[in-house]
């Protein structure tokens, strides 16, 4: 007769350990669930939103990075021609420790015996006189040459402390300068990052309102300078050198001929018209003189934007300016009212 044996209940230990287990997978599922479900998608206008403040933070950005460059550019030829300096004075100090050896020397071989007393004992008593005379002469000539050897040691010193101050600052506006440019980079991959963010129909629908504006901000697909105010000397020189680079593209840091920034477009603009302006914005914001108000302005004059005027273009006349605007788009012309003005300076 077969036995019937009861089960055997599992353990309370192993209860605790099964229930745990199933809560974990239960949790688990829920959190693979929630990540397995799609998120909203951004919307398009807060993502443009979002982008068009991150070019004009990188707008800011590049227009530091263009300072700490010029500034790191004038501090590495001020060093170098400081080291050059030194490197003269120190041959320089060569030449007069030498000959000052050579008279230390001779002193030693004839025993430091003061040089009058020597011509005394000498056996030519009829030279005495002029021969004293020529030990005089040369004594004085040492004493000059000590003299020359001490004050240059004085130059050599201040030459070598004042390398070492402008080496010190140019490594400090080389940190400057790279730190810029990481921030320009970060700011520029934030913005591609946010319009990778959208589907592809929002994309292409942002793009045709950008396109859009820019055809109300400029009135016309591209100015020509047949409709514009002429204007003459080394003005309309640089009016005219702006406007021939409609189409380039914009490139942080760039002065052309091929790309710009927007204060790069100024400077090469007017340096073909012979004017050499400031690197940055903010800088060609003090240059020149002051224009009161845009209806007084004149083609050839700048257009500083914004507070902390990080963006500027050129007055070519009829209302309108030519500009480098952002990364991504090119040198083209919109109302010169467009933007903020925080000063207009007639070059």
């Amino acid at each position: 007769m077969a036995s019937h044996r009861r089960p055997k209940q599992p353990s309370r230990a192993r209860v605790s350990v099964l229930t745990a287990a199933a809560a974990t997978a239960v949790a688990l599922s829920a959190q693979v669930a929630a990540h397995a479900a799609p998120s909203p998608s951004p919307k398009k206008d807060d993502v443009k939103a979002q982008i068009d403040q991150l070019q004009e933070e990188a707008e800011q950005a590049t227009e530091k990075y263009n300072g700490a460059k010029e500034r790191a550019d004038q501090l590495r030829k001020q060093a170098d021609q400081l080291q050059d300096q030194v490197a003269r004075g120190q041959e320089q100090m060569t030449q007069l420790q030498a000959g000052l050896a050579e008279v230390a020397g001779e002193q030693y071989r004839t025993g430091g015996i003061d040089p009058s007393v020597q011509l005394m004992l000498s056996s030519d008593p009829s030279g005495y006189l002029d021969k004293a005379s020529s030990v005089q002469q040369a004594s004085s000539s040492q004493a000059e040459a000590l003299k020359g050897l001490q004050d240059q040691q004085r130059r050599l010193d201040q030459q070598k402390t004042e390398a070492a101050a402008v080496l010190a600052s140019l490594d400090t506006t080389t940190k400057d300068l790279n730190q810029s440019k990481a921030d320009v980079n970060k700011k520029l991959k934030e913005a591609q990052d946010l319009l990778n963010s959208l589907s592809a129909a929002d994309r292409a629908a942002l793009k045709a309102q950008q396109q859009q504006a820019d055809r109300a901000s400029r009135g016309s697909e591209r100015a020509d300078l047949g409709s514009l105010p002429q204007a003459s000397g080394m003005a309309g020189a640089a009016v005219a050198n702006a406007m021939s680079k409609q189409g380039s593209p914009y490139v942080w840091g760039a002065t052309g001929p091929s790309g710009f920034d927007c204060s790069g477009l100024m400077v090469w603009a007017y340096g073909k018209a012979g004017v050499s302006l400031p690197r940055t914005s903010q800088a060609q914001g003090n240059y020149g003189t002051r224009v009161p108000s845009l209806a007084e302005a004149q083609p050839g004059d700048l257009i500083i934007y914004r507070n902390d005027r990080s963006h500027v273009g050129m007055y070519i006349g009829n209302g309108m300016v030519v500009h480098a605007p952002h990364t991504g788009d090119v040198v083209k012309v919109m109302k010169a009212d467009a933007m903020s003005i925080n000063t207009i300076r007639r070059v």
